[in-house]
């Protein structure tokens, strides 16, 4: 059989006819077909790897142009608004053409590469991107060429590791996750490197640079720059958004359309103090703590755990997923601790643990942020005795927690007495929930924080 592709093919047999008027047999051959099959040539687009993702960075290009690529292998490293995220191809071919360079953005769906079928097609592919076609033919586009990876990156450390994924002895570098893996692999300080990279970020060449022989070069220039810089914030200097920050502004403006009310309480937290400092030394977390004790109150709640997208309807959750939020450098995120109800307060708070350290390196896969079904900011670790939290899209109630504090309380025999309190302000939709909703909401949660027995079963 011939070649595939530019190949005449050539009939394995002939038509055999027979002469009517003779009995000798004659043939007849026919004329050969020209059969051509075109290789593809597929666009390599941005992906959406969040509900709310509306345009991506590009951290980092893990493969060159002209290079090889199977299926399923990382192709680039994308900034979305909660996470950096490799990405990867469906199909063998060759990266023909970089569409969007290092540190630019693309919004979701647009075309930030192409990836050839054959090496002969990487010419053709090049004039497209360059907007000319030297091939009558278009190339075909039949579907994304790439995958978001749905393991956790590579370049994710251990998490019995003791400094944090996202730092080098304790120093924030800021890096994409495929320059952390190939500094590890070739043993190069990234601490001492400067970063080429969007707002000064560490990516691949830099430390392909280094191993090449610029790493003293590189620290030089640290040591210059931090020599003529000055520690702190520029005075005067407008600085745009991170794409987290983007997301995060959306968010709050897409908020201010749904009718919000809010209910505060004060609990008692003598019993809960007291638990925590019994258990403390086991691994349990006091936000561990909080989230299964509302995750319990929702249970009785339900509407509480509900939420309104459309306007017109609402939906009782099937789960209770606890989403709390956290700070981290340039945004906020808030990782979701699922089926907080039905989980012990132990792998609770390991489970905590490990996504808070993915958070701070930006490690987050779309189903553990995205999820959340309530959510509580906790600001009582900074002093704060109370506070409002606006409520995040999609989710009916959010809940602040503020500082457990000593305060003077009168007694129920009329004495003056001193215990432990904390105040919660519960922003709710609404549209679902009511004030009388709440109120016994809270009740119930007071109940279970002032007697927290059942949080260790």
């Amino acid at each position: 059989m011939s070649r595939l592709l530019n190949t005449s093919f050539l009939p394995s047999s002939t038509c055999r006819t027979r002469s009517s008027s003779s009995s000798a047999p004659h043939f007849r051959v026919n004329k050969p077909r020209i059969v051509t099959v075109r290789a593809k040539i597929r666009e390599i687009f941005m992906p959406a790897l969040s509900s709310t993702m509306t345009e991506g960075k590009i951290v980092s290009w893990v493969k060159s142009e002209g290079d090889k690529l199977n299926k399923g292998e990382s192709v680039v490293v994308v900034e979305s608004d909660k996470a950096d995220m490799d990405v990867e191809t469906f199909y063998d071919g060759y990266l023909a053409a970089i569409m969007v360079e290092e540190g630019g953005v693309a919004p979701v769906g647009s075309a930030i590469a192409l990836l050839a079928e054959t090496e002969e097609e990487i010419a053709d592919a090049r004039a497209k991107a360059s907007g000319t076609s030297p091939s009558p033919a278009p190339p075909v586009s039949e579907s994304p060429a790439v995958v978001v990876e749905e393991k956790v990156s590579a370049s994710v450390p251990p998490p019995s590791a003791l400094v944090h994924p996202a730092s080098e002895g304790g120093k924030r570098v800021v890096a994409s996750p495929y320059a952390k893996k190939l500094a590890k692999e070739l043993k190069v300080d990234l601490a001492a490197l400067v970063g080429s990279g969007p707002m000064g970020r560490i990516v691949a060449k830099d430390v392909e640079a280094a191993v090449a022989g610029g790493g003293a070069v590189a620290a030089a220039a640290a040591a210059a720059t931090a020599a003529t810089v000055a520690p702190g914030v520029e005075l005067g200097s407008v600085v745009p958004f991170t794409t987290m920050q983007g997301a995060v502004s959306r968010n709050m403006v897409e908020s201010l359309s749904v009718p919000t009310f809010r209910v505060g309480y004060i609990i008692n937290t003598d019993a809960l103090d007291a638990l925590y400092k019994k258990i403390k030394s086991k691994g349990v977390t006091m936000t561990a703590l909080l989230a299964k004790a509302t995750a319990l109150a929702l249970v009785k709640h339900p509407v509480v755990n509900s939420s309104c997208r459309d306007g017109n309807s609402f939906v009782y959750n099937t789960s209770i997923n606890i989403a709390v939020a956290v700070a981290i450098d340039g945004g906020l995120i808030t990782p979701v601790l699922q089926n907080a109800d039905k989980v012990d307060i132990y792998s609770l708070s390991r489970k905590w643990k490990e996504l808070v350290d993915k958070a701070r390196a930006k490690q987050l896969q779309p189903q553990e942020y995205n999820t959340g079904t309530f959510t509580l900011s906790n600001l009582g670790m900074f002093g704060v005795d109370r506070f409002d939290a606006i409520l995040p899209p999609g989710t009916g109630a959010i809940m602040a927690v503020g500082a457990s504090q000593p305060t003077v309380v009168a007694t129920k025999d009329g004495r003056i007495g001193m215990k432990n309190q904390m105040q919660v302000n519960v922003t709710a939709d609404h549209r679902v929930i009511y004030g009388a909703d709440l109120a016994q909401f809270l009740q119930t949660l007071a109940s279970i924080i002032e007697d927290p027995k059942d949080l260790t079963f």
